[in-house]
């Protein structure tokens, strides 16, 4: 791997890790479009990376959180991140097959733009007020549900969780922090799931700078992307990353069925 390709990669997991439009569908667009594997490894530094960006983005929050583990956040938090634990477990010799089809990766993008619009159309009709201590464990639990569907190539899981808020008539605002706040266990758990196989692995061999520049990139583009969504489901605009889905997944559906 070159150092531009570590740079492209970084900014590709920084921006889709958190823009609702799925960093592992475009994972698979981009290995099949330019055969560039990354290897375990890398994947685990711009995993870390990304993790990065949401500390910095939601520092006060996690403080708060730290300072009081047995907050009502903390319990939704708890509750939200067990369906993708079990998933992810359970699921994980089908997930690696998924990663190797397009035609997944397609379905996957037309159905988070669904949801996207669908829960925009929602909280425009039924404007949701709820904050913490309004948000229910069963919403949570929702929400969480929501996020395991994530583990398919293709489906985001910001755009799921933030759906799933929103469909739960969760604040605008609120469901954008907690929807960040709920990624930190899943990518510190995809992280640590990756780390036993990359010590195992030999794809040690890339430059020390390789890996510098693509948790570089993929922490300060991931930061900005944390941001962008944020702003734009406070104003609530998410629901233009619909049609950016599906004009990927007619591309990708397309070069599936002709190719």
């Amino acid at each position: 791997m070159t150092a531009a390709e570590a740079f492209i990669l970084g900014i590709i997991q920084g921006l889709t890790e958190f823009l609702p439009v799925s960093s592992s569908g475009h994972l698979v667009i981009f290995q099949h479009l330019f055969g560039i594997h990354e290897g375990i490894t890398f994947d685990v530094v711009v995993h870390l990376g990304t993790l990065v960006a949401v500390f910095i983005a939601f520092w006060d929050d996690i403080v708060f959180i730290l300072r009081k583990p047995f907050s009502r956040i903390s319990y939704l938090i708890l509750i939200g991140i067990i369906p993708a634990g079990l998933a992810g477990y359970l699921l994980a010799p089908l997930v690696e097959q998924a990663f190797e089809s397009l035609l997944v990766v397609g379905l996957g993008l037309i159905f988070t733009g669904v949801v996207l619009k669908y829960s925009e159309w929602m909280s425009e009709r039924y404007l949701g007020l709820k904050q913490s201590e309004e948000t229910s464990f069963k919403d949570a639990l929702f929400i969480g549900c929501l996020q395991a569907l994530a583990i398919i190539p293709g489906i985001s899981r910001s755009g799921s969780t933030i759906a799933a808020g929103l469909m739960a008539g969760l604040d605008r605002e609120f469901v954008a922090r907690f929807s960040f706040l709920l990624s930190i266990p899943v990518i510190l758990g995809a992280g640590v799931f990756e780390l036993k196989d990359a010590i195992a692995s030999t794809d040690f061999a890339l430059e020390l700078s390789n890996y510098i520049i693509g948790f570089i990139t993929s922490a300060v583009f991931g930061y900005l992307a944390i941001k962008l969504v944020v702003g734009l489901v406070k104003k609530g605009k998410l629901s233009i990353f619909s049609y950016y889905c599906w004009a990927v997944a007619l591309l990708t559906l397309g070069a599936y069925f002709i190719f």
